[in-house]
């Protein structure tokens, strides 16, 4: 989950108007993608020409940031489940990919450029971006942003839904791991001294044991010449 902690963007200004790309040159696309406000993207493929695709979304930070080879190459603004209707966290994959596609569920509402992520409904399409987390479940996209990405993913694209908690809770068991790594060292450590030291004793008991052996010989030799 390192993609998790790479998502750690800074609170910054909007760097490009509404609903078209982000262009300053000089900022990482994280960097850029901290900047935008709603219905914004960063699209910059450029930046990576060869590797599997693969996305991370945010809920609580409202953004998507777009993998090539493991290098961020797009981010965009989004709009998640609203209260009642949270997106799912986890792992995903695209499970079915429509230009044009309504839900059966929500009023044949339109769902342009929709990529199903799972088996109850859950995808990424175009739609309204207020600002803050107002869909169904879904994961609604700039129209511009959602055509591009629609053509770069394939069946079977990995796309990680996480949030504040879940990189919190992340964070948390990898910083665990790390206390059990140092621990383990610190004793394997003392199981070495330790080791080392009975190396040590054992070298100078055999050294004395050898030393009174030869010293019985000698005297037995001794007696039995007389």
């Amino acid at each position: 989950m390192k993609r998790l902690i790479e998502l750690g963007f800074l609170a910054c200004a909007a760097a490009s108007a509404a609903a078209q790309p982000a262009t300053n040159q000089k900022l990482s696309v994280i960097e850029k993608a901290a900047r935008l406000h709603s219905g914004q993207f960063v699209w910059e493929p450029e930046a990576a020409s060869t590797g599997p695709v693969s996305l991370v979304i945010h809920l609580t930070r409202q953004r998507v940031v777009l993998y090539r080879g493991g290098e961020p190459i797009a981010a965009s603004t989004i709009s998640s489940g609203s209260k009642g209707r949270e997106t799912p966290i986890g792992v995903f994959t695209v499970l079915q990919k429509a230009v044009v596609h309504r839900s059966r569920t929500y009023d044949n509402a339109l769902m342009p450029y929709m990529q199903r992520l799972t088996v109850q409904g859950v995808a990424m399409h175009a739609g309204n971006l207020p600002g803050y987390p107002a869909s169904h479940g879904c994961i609604r996209l700039p129209k511009d942003f959602a055509k591009l990405l629609y053509g770069v993913t394939e069946l079977g694209t990995v796309v990680v839904i996480t949030d504040a908690e879940q990189e919190q809770r992340t964070a948390e068991y990898e910083r665990a791991k790390e206390e059990v790594a140092i621990r383990k060292a610190g004793l394997a450590a003392v199981a070495e001294r330790a080791l080392a030291e009975f190396d040590r004793e054992k070298a100078a008991h055999d050294e004395t044991l050898r030393q009174h052996n030869a010293e019985m010989a000698k005297y037995n030799a001794e007696i039995a010449s007389k």
